[in-house]
């Protein structure tokens, strides 16, 4: 009983470093070295790639990336190529997934695992923002991890999914991960981090907002 209890100890807490990698992911670069590289591939894969894990990190720990090299930690060239090319062929995935299982997905009312409501409300962002959604979503958590998915199922042509996949997943990882690199250490930003992170987020969204609301003008003249 005291062996089950401590490795379910153990399972809660790889859980909790897996949810919340930013905050740890200083200890991970101290335990694990070189494999820390493997690692975040593995997380920004899954985290845009799988439809199943749309509560992975993703902006706040790009962010925490960056100021690990910006440290010193991580060295930054490799970095980016490593994550860049994580999101754009987690996207890619994503998409071939949607492609092929999406259909019978959109059946389901109830399922725990693919959530109707999240795949109603990226079927709104493409209706607003047509292909640019691939770029635009790559800043909003959860429509982040459907987008691609529901382009699989019937909104996009794989051609065209391709560039603007490629352009959102350069945008985004260079973006959030650089803004970590030059601001990450900063002591007004290390202590407001969460503030931090948000505000990037609300930024990004914002031209996607704007955009939205002259499209809601328009339709009103």
């Amino acid at each position: 009983m005291e062996i089950l209890s401590t490795l379910f100890g153990y399972l809660v807490h790889a859980f909790d470093v897996l949810l919340h990698l930013d905050k740890y992911l200083g200890g991970v670069i101290q335990a694990y070295g070189a494999w820390t590289y493997l690692i975040l591939f593995l997380i920004i894969f899954c985290e845009t790639g799988l439809v199943v894990t749309p509560i992975l990190p993703g902006d706040s720990l790009l962010f925490a990336i960056g100021t690990f090299c910006g440290l010193g930690y991580l060295e930054l060239g490799l970095t980016l190529g490593l994550l860049s090319a994580a999101a754009i062929l987690g996207d890619t995935v994503n998409y071939s997934v949607g492609h092929y299982i999406g259909p019978r997905v959109f059946g389901y009312e109830n399922s725990r695992i693919f959530k109707k409501e999240y795949l109603q409300k990226t079927h709104a962002f493409y209706e607003k923002y047509g292909g640019k959604t691939i770029i635009i979503a790559r800043f909003v958590p959860i429509v982040r991890t459907f987008a691609p998915f529901v382009a699989g199922v019937g909104a996009m042509t794989y051609g065209k999914f391709l560039a603007y996949n490629v352009a959102g997943g350069l945008l985004w990882v260079f973006s959030v991960t650089l803004a970590g690199y030059y601001f990450g250490n900063i002591p007004v930003v290390k202590n407001n981090f969460t503030v931090v992170i948000m505000g990037i987020i609300v930024v990004s969204v914002l031209p996607g907002a704007v955009e939205y609301l002259r499209h809601r003008r328009a339709a009103r003249a």
